[in-house]
C-alpha cells in the first residue's frame, strides 16, 4: 500500500503489487494496517482506494502457490478482517477506479462508500463462480448490500467481464469520468465528504452496513468450512488450473 496525504484531510491508499495488484496475504495485511492507521488519525477525514498502473486489481492471485488447510483458514480471517474494516470504516471512503476491477478487486471496490471509474478500455466483473472460486461469506455481503438483487444476479452467477462502459448500469459505479479530469474529479468529492461533520456521517454510515456486517460476523466455523471446500472440489480446481493455464502460469 502507498500512502498520499492529500488536502482536506484526504488519504489516498493506493495498491501497489505489480503487475495486477493481485490479492494475497501480503496485501490483505497491508490493506487492513492502513485501514487501522486511517481510523486512528484524526487528521484523515476521508480515504481514497485505488491501484497502480493498469489495474485496480485482479482479485486473488492466480499466481500465488497452493496453500494448506492452515494457509487457507488464514488467507480466510485475513480477507475477513480487511474487508470489514474497509466497510465500516467510519469514514468517508471512495473508489478511484483507475483499471481493470476483477473478482475480489471488484469486491473491494463496492466496500467502499462512493465508487468512481475512469473513463477507458478495461474490464470489470465478479468472475468467481467461473473459476471455481467460492465467495467468501465477506464478499458476498457487500455484493449484497451494494447491488440491486437484479444486478447481483447477472454478476455473481453470470461471471463474466464487462467493459468499463457498463459499469455505472450495473451498478458498480457512481459515475464515469474522463481521464483528463479523473483525479481531480474524486479528490473534489473526497473533499466535500470529508467537510461533513464526522459523528453524524459515522453514524448514518454504522446505520447503513450495520446488517451486512452483522452477517459476516454470524458467520460459524461450519459456513467458512463448506466456503474452503468448494474451493477443493475437483471442477473448482480443473477451473482454476484452466486459468492458470490461460494466463501462462505454473500449475
Amino acid at each position: 500500500m502507498l500512502h498520499e496525504a492529500r488536502d482536506g484531510g484526504v488519504c489516498v491508499l493506493r495498491l501497489d503489487r505489480p503487475p495486477a495488484n493481485a490479492i494475497d496475504e501480503t496485501l490483505l495485511a497491508d490493506l487492513a494496517a492502513a485501514l487501522d492507521t486511517a481510523r486512528a488519525d484524526d487528521a484523515v477525514r476521508a480515504v481514497v482506494l485505488t491501484g497502480t498502473g493498469r489495474f485496480f486489481s485482479a482479485g486473488f492471485d492466480f499466481a500465488a502457490p497452493r496453500r494448506d488447510a492452515a494457509a487457507e483458514q488464514r488467507i480466510s480471517a485475513l480477507y475477513r478482517e480487511a474487508h470489514v474494516k474497509l466497510l465500516t470504516l467510519p469514514k468517508p471512503t471512495i473508489a478511484m477506479m483507475n483499471g481493470h476491477a476483477v473478482a475480489g478487486g471488484l469486491v473491494m471496490v463496492l466496500a467502499c462508500d462512493c465508487r468512481f471509474g475512469i473513463d477507458g478500455v478495461y474490464r470489470v466483473g465478479l468472475t468467481e463462480v467461473a473459476v471455481g472460486a467460492a465467495f467468501p461469506r465477506a464478499a458476498f455481503e457487500i455484493v449484497r448490500l451494494r447491488l440491486p438483487q437484479a444486478r447481483a444476479t447477472e454478476l455473481l452467477l453470470g461471471a463474466v467481464l464487462y467493459p468499463a462502459s457498463a459499469a455505472v448500469r450495473l451498478g458498480i459505479i457512481d459515475e464515469l469520468v474522463p481521464p483528463n479530469v479523473f483525479e481531480t474529479t474524486v479528490l473534489r468529492h473526497a473533499t466535500r465528504l470529508a467537510g461533513m461533520p464526522r459523528e453524524a456521517y459515522a453514524h448514518a454510515k454504522a446505520l447503513l452496513v450495520a446488517d451486512a456486517a452483522a452477517h459476516v460476523a454470524s458467520e460459524s466455523a461450519e459456513d467458512a468450512q463448506q466456503m474452503l471446500a468448494v474451493w477443493s472440489a475437483p471442477e473448482s480446481r480443473a477451473a482454476r488450473a484452466r486459468q492458470r493455464e490461460k494466463l501462462g502460469l505454473k500449475s
